[in-house]
């Protein structure tokens, strides 16, 4: 009988008890914080970060995300639940959004997420969206799917597949918890 260990996928916190949607939240400030712990585990990798957001699973806690994000490697484990944004006119088949990022000694990536998860869930849906995590993958494991949005001209490279889709966790590096 052979024994078959499953990866552990780390679970990094970050303290941010001032991240709130009350009011805009200063993005570059937190950002420092957050890119300081991309930083002191992937420096020198190159890696596709994701934010999400509880609230986009109201069913789950964000310990029950967590949970579902390790068992499928990704949020979206629900293949008749529609996605924002991820219609285009090509049909392409989009399996995340996500920033890829060398990370260095000057990334700055958490502000970015931060402000679009403010001001872009205004526009997009009336009010602004606190993160709760991000996910982090090996961005080897990810083609990048260019795409366009109905009645825009520019072309999109946010968008990625699972080269493996049989192997979606294996893609994950470390999930980071964003506590109050």
């Amino acid at each position: 009988m052979e024994l078959t260990l499953a990866r552990v996928i780390p679970v990094l916190s970050v303290a941010l008890p001032d991240y709130t949607v009350d009011s805009e939240p200063d993005h570059r400030k937190l950002g420092k914080r957050v890119d300081d712990e991309l930083r002191r585990h992937f420096t020198g990798e190159t890696v596709l970060v994701r934010g999400l957001s509880s609230a986009a699973h109201p069913q789950l806690s964000v310990d029950g995300l967590i949970e579902v994000v390790k068992l499928h490697g990704t949020d979206r484990y629900d293949a008749t639940r529609a996605g924002d944004r991820y219609d285009n006119i090509q049909g392409r088949h989009i399996d995340l959004f996500a920033y890829r990022r060398k990370i260095g000694p000057r990334t700055r990536l958490f502000e970015h997420l931060c402000w679009g998860f403010y001001h872009s869930a205004i526009a997009i849906h009336g009010k602004p969206v606190r993160l709760d995590l991000l996910t982090v993958y090996d961005a080897s494991q990810l083609s990048i799917v260019t795409h366009r949005y109905e009645g825009r001209t520019d072309t999109k490279r946010d968008g990625f597949a699972f080269k493996d889709p049989c192997a979606k966790p294996a893609a994950l590096k470390a999930i980071i918890r964003l506590t109050a």
